[in-house]
């Protein structure tokens, strides 16, 4: 009987004690499931990643082959590397009426270019230049529909600041219009502001990095660009590639000189105010500071000119109008900003007047003024 009694008892003790154990080791696990990071969010953490990386290897792979494409009056363009023989292609109307341009890669580099061929129908022109030779062009897509919404990057120089990558989507297709001499059909709308400057330069496909268009013209009523597809260019490319024009044409009828030029310095002041308060929103101070002129900079430093915006949150413009006013040119921005008062965001609207002006053949804003 006691014999029995005890064997009862060990057992009792040994279930007793498997059963304590086991529910420590269940108890554990249970919250190791709990504090573990969620695989899934994992996952989109490092899809994430590796989007972004992605993209900054295109933006810088790309850049290398593109370049700024500049005239002896100070006029600047854009254009991309399309082949190993040096051959840049680039707007017609960025190298019109010259036979000789210098052009200039990212790292700075000048070579001398050579216009090839031109259209007087097509913004097309192709530039040659013997010392990048032998260099890696872009990769160009020969088989593209362009679709609605498709996420773009427009890179070029507006305004001569070279590396310049704006991002968009396709908004429109096959578009047609005449901009005099030129005629656009078939041609892509984009989102991606485009500027003087931005003419010549690759649109991309922002998945791949290839080429599917050349930004090369804007409308100046809203920030909608046009890029010819590149199915579109090729064929001329390819011909004037292979065989170079002997002689350019002389008159691609830009007769009205004057009233380009003054359209341009006004798409120009436009541009320039939209990237400075661009460059504010993004808290980029010193691409904001140097879109100032000298004077200004003389009687501010950089320092008490980011000192300004030390509780701005963000900062839009609502509305824009630009207005020549004898040699200057003046731009009348509504404002809607979001500072930080007393710790809380608080919503401010203004209007603002810009006064821009050219220093050096290049547009700055030399004057600020708040209502």
């Amino acid at each position: 009987m006691k014999k029995n009694w005890l064997i009862s008892m060990s057992l009792s003790i040994l279930i007793i004690t498997a059963g304590v154990l086991g529910f420590i080791r269940i108890q554990n696990s249970a919250a190791e499931d709990v504090f573990a990071e969620s695989e899934i969010l994992n996952e989109n953490k490092d899809n994430q990643e590796e989007t972004e990386l992605d993209l900054k290897e295109i933006i810088r792979e790309a850049q290398k082959k593109v370049v700024m494409v500049e005239l002896e009056d100070g006029t600047v363009g854009s254009g991309f590397l399309y082949n190993n023989k040096g051959d840049i292609i680039t707007n017609a109307h960025v190298v019109a009426g010259v036979k000789n341009v210098k052009v200039r890669t990212t790292d700075a580099k000048g070579f001398d270019g050579k216009v090839i061929g031109i259209s007087t129908e097509t913004d097309v022109a192709l530039v040659r230049a013997e010392g990048l030779k032998n260099q890696e062009p872009l990769h160009i897509s020969k088989d593209h529909d362009a679709e609605l919404g498709q996420e773009i990057l427009a890179l070029g120089s507006p305004l001569g600041l070279q590396n310049t990558v704006t991002t968009g989507i396709i908004s429109g297709t096959n578009r047609d219009f005449d901009l005099h001499p030129y005629k656009y059909s078939g041609v892509h709308q984009i989102s991606a502001p485009i500027a003087p400057g931005n003419s010549g330069g690759p649109l991309l496909d922002r998945k791949n990095g290839q080429v599917i268009g050349m930004n090369s013209a804007r409308m100046e009523e809203g920030e909608i660009g046009f890029s010819i597809p590149i199915e579109d260019i090729l064929p001329l490319a390819e011909s004037w590639s292979q065989n170079p024009m002997k002689s350019l044409p002389v008159n691609l009828g830009l007769d009205d000189s004057v009233k380009i030029s003054e359209n341009k310095k006004l798409e120009t002041a436009d541009y320039l105010i939209s990237y400075y308060i661009e460059s504010l929103d993004f808290h980029d101070y010193v691409t904001a500071y140097s879109l100032i002129g000298s004077s200004w900079q003389s009687e501010m430093s950089y320092d008490a000119f980011r000192n300004q915006f030390k509780d701005l949150s963000s900062i839009k413009i609502k509305d824009l109008k630009t207005e020549k006013k004898g040699e200057k040119i003046l731009v009348n921005a509504d404002i809607i900003a979001e500072v930080k008062l007393n710790g809380k965001k608080a919503e401010q609207k203004y209007r603002a007047s810009y006064t821009v002006a050219y220093e050096n053949e290049q547009a700055k804003i030399i004057e600020e003024k708040k209502n």
